[in-house]
């Protein structure tokens, strides 16, 4: 278990695709304006270009970009893959192996320099790591409170009650969900954001309404204001 000087925060989704860079980058950016010093983790990512002969990821290089700390690119996506697949596959397919202590190991070195880490995951929560490990086992293994980003679409109840519900089993601590509008006429949003919060059991701690794709740009952050933790 990890032992370090920042506090942390894992957010993982209620899939792929579902909003966690945009939610982690609004989290950078709120705990910047309150005077902290943050970095942000993309500890696994699939689907990468090279860069000066490095395999960089898009998710990742909008984290660094909100970050007001500057540290080495392989502390903050230490595992980097160039396929968009499943990252058990992707590290199949160049013979590597992920392993959770380098993680970790990245996470420390991190956390000596910022006050806070946000740590954001790769897919969903249940997402294959190795034959042994999930993604899961990421938060469990530094030690990190888990937010949850929940896609607002079709069938988003059904996947954010099973993933709170795979959280809790395995012992996280989930504290807090934000609703991310992920398409821009959704049915019914207002009822189905009501029946999330009467049945997640923890706090929705911010709202992030539909987005034009160009306002993701990282040069042109998004000035949203998310009921974060009390720092």
């Amino acid at each position: 278990m990890s032992v370090n000087e920042a506090q942390g925060v894992f957010v993982t989704g209620t899939d792929t695709g579902i909003g966690k860079t945009v939610v982690s980058c609004q989290l950078i950016d709120t705990l910047i304006r309150e005077g902290h010093k943050v970095i942000g983790m993309k500890p696994i990512a699939s689907g990468a270009e090279k860069q000066n002969g490095m395999l960089k990821n898009d998710d990742a290089l909008q984290l660094i970009e909100h970050a007001n700390v500057d540290v080495p690119y392989e502390l903050i996506n230490p595992f980097c893959f160039e396929p968009a697949i499943a990252p058990h596959i992707a590290a199949e397919q160049v013979g590597q192996q992920i392993d959770l202590t380098i993680i970790e190991q990245a996470y420390n070195n991190l956390a000596k320099q910022a006050d806070w880490i946000i740590v954001e995951g790769v897919g969903g929560w249940s997402v294959p790591l190795n034959e042994k490990q999930t993604v899961a086992d990421i938060p469990t293994q530094i030690n990190l409170p888990v937010i949850l980003v929940v896609g607002m679409r079709l069938g988003c109840i059904n996947h954010a009650l099973l993933t709170a519900a795979a959280i809790r089993a395995n012992g996280n601590n989930l504290i807090g969900w934000i609703a991310n509008q992920c398409e821009p006429n959704m049915p019914i949003y207002d009822e189905n954001l009501q029946t999330l919060e009467s049945k997640l059991d923890c706090p929705l701690i911010g709202h992030i309404p539909h987005l034009p794709r160009e306002q993701n740009d990282p040069n042109q952050p998004i000035n949203i204001k998310i009921k974060f933790l009390k720092t």
